[in-house]
């Protein structure tokens, strides 16, 4: 057994006890009688898929909300929290995924802010930089207090938002997909911290779409699905099957949807690409008609710049595109479109939707210049593709007139898809298609790519889980600082051999 998880999760003192609570909106049961318990100095990892109610309990335990029904018991005493500052109060605090940083404060500042230690009517400086250095180094950052927070890789500043909470002598940290922006260095650097806190006493709610971060830190496993409890998994009976079985309620044995078949012709032929961010390395590939192709590599590998350049957002250092054997000058996004591409980007907040509008308003968005009529839109003709890309992406809102930033992430991302296929693209680049869903999701996501590789689409996606690169490609490029390192078919794609390409141990392919 590793050192330092707990061998007995349940025979540890109760931290947390929750008992029946529940939870409606408007039309919405959000909680039913939900039950679980949280040990001290033990990792829970909370699991369901979107919609599921997580966030709903995460809240109600941190007093965000309230709950209709239910009891709440804290070290053996019934609680009632009803406000953040109770919250904190008995030390729950929750860190979101979002992080809640003051950008333009420094790191002093944004630990104690609204709690400065006061001398002589002044706030004492000397004292927040001396209990900050002692916070920042339980969380393994050697960092100067003055420090911006602004300044700060994404990574650090989840680090600080950690240390804030110990700030509060937090004993129960709640953590919303803490990894979910982080690099491969930074994941592995708050592994350790939460593997360290868990060993000091702190108990940690930990809340990921990542199965294999979970398998990796979580000594018990709770699971919901629909609002209600679907079962616990203890350290020894964490698997990614049995996870997944108790947050869909069947067994996923077929998770992937790919079927490899003969591909068409060449779709996009790419020769002597060189990026903006790597000018230097020439990149080469083709792909074919109904052909799915991963793109793996370690985060700063080129792979998303690849995508970029191919539309049109990032200028072109060199080389040639042909879509269909006919060569395109794609200088712009708009030009990329004409030639047949379709990009759904790694964020899609803040690059693939417009948060503040509709559904069908988004789902519409890039065909709008082809339904006008007398410089009018034709309203008519977006009902129609609103009712036809909801319907065939299974989106899931009340209404084509719900504003988008309420659909739950899984969604979204239906509603980005539904976007450009509204388009009909010869070739479509999803970069991290399923970062950030659900479970459930995430198939859907794979059964779509897989009907638009019979129907003769050629995809090509770039995803960080090596699981999904190796469960939906027909062969793989591999990225290595810049340069397309390897390309692997599909009959020897393995964790290994990629990440022998991903880390520069494989031949590079030479440029063409």
């Amino acid at each position: 057994m590793e050192q330092g998880f707990n061998s007995d999760p349940g025979l540890l003192p109760a931290l947390l006890e929750v008992s029946g609570i529940g939870k409606s909106f408007p039309g919405v049961r959000a909680l039913r009688d939900v039950s679980f318990s949280v040990g001290k100095g033990e990792v829970v990892a909370v699991l369901g898929e979107n919609g599921a109610g997580k966030s709903t309990l995460m809240k109600i335990l941190a007093g965000v909300q309230t709950p209709d029904s239910g009891l709440l018991r804290f070290d053996g005493e019934a609680v009632s929290v009803r406000s953040v500052a109770e919250g904190l109060s008995l030390g729950i605090a929750l860190i979101h995924q979002e992080l809640n940083l003051a950008t333009n404060l420094s790191v002093g500042a944004n630990l104690f802010l609204g709690r400065e230690p006061v001398k002589h009517g002044l706030i004492d400086e000397k004292e927040i930089a001396a209990r900050s250095r002692e916070l920042l180094g339980r969380v393994g950052l050697d960092l100067d207090p003055a420090t911006l927070v602004g300044d700060l890789p994404i990574g650090r500043q989840q680090l600080v938002e950690i240390a804030k909470a110990l700030s509060i002598d937090a004993r129960l940290l709640i953590m919303d997909e803490p990894t979910s922006s982080l690099s491969q260095g930074e994941t592995e650097r708050l592994f350790e911290v939460v593997k360290d806190l868990r060993d000091k006493g702190v108990s940690i709610l930990y809340i990921s779409h990542r199965l294999g971060e979970v398998v990796e830190l979580a000594d018990r496993v709770v699971v919901l699905r629909d609002g209600e409890n679907a079962g616990e998994l203890a350290r020894g009976e964490i698997t990614h099957d049995r996870m997944v079985g108790l947050m869909v309620g069947r067994d996923l044995s077929q998770f992937y949807a790919h079927e490899p078949h003969s591909p068409g012709g060449v779709a996009l032929s790419v020769s002597g690409l060189r990026t903006w961010a790597h000018p230097a390395h020439e990149i080469s590939f083709e792909l074919r008609a109904g052909e799915i192709v991963g793109m793996a590599g370690l985060v700063g590998a080129g792979r998303t710049e690849v995508l970029q350049t191919l539309f049109g957002i990032a200028p072109m250092r060199g080389g040639t595109i042909a879509v269909d054997g006919e060569a395109k000058t794609v200088a712009d996004p708009r030009a990329a479109i004409a030639a047949g591409l379709a990009l759904v980007p790694e964020d899609r907040k803040q690059q693939g939707l417009i948060l503040d509008m509709t559904v069908s308003e988004n789902l519409s968005l890039a065909s709008v210049s082809r339904d006008q009529r007398a410089g009018l839109l034709n309203f008519a003709a977006e009902r129609e593709l609103t009712g036809k890309m909801t319907r065939r992406m299974r989106i899931k809102t009340p209404s084509p007139r719900q504003i988008v930033r309420f659909l739950s992430g899984g969604n979204q991302q239906k509603v980005v898809l539904g976007k450009w296929l509204a388009m009909k693209p010869r070739v479509l680049l999803l970069d991290e298609p399923t970062r950030g869903i659900d479970i459930g999701a995430k198939r859907e996501i794979y059964a779509l790519m897989e009907e638009l590789a019979r129907e003769g689409v050629a995809i090509l996606f770039v995803s960080s889980e090596l699981e999904e690169v190796i469960g939906m490609s027909d062969r793989v490029l591999v990225m290595h600082e810049g340069r397309l390192a390897g390309e692997l078919p599909r009959e020897a794609l393995g964790e290994e051999a990629i990440m022998r390409l991903a880390t520069g141990k494989g031949t590079p392919l030479p440029a063409a």
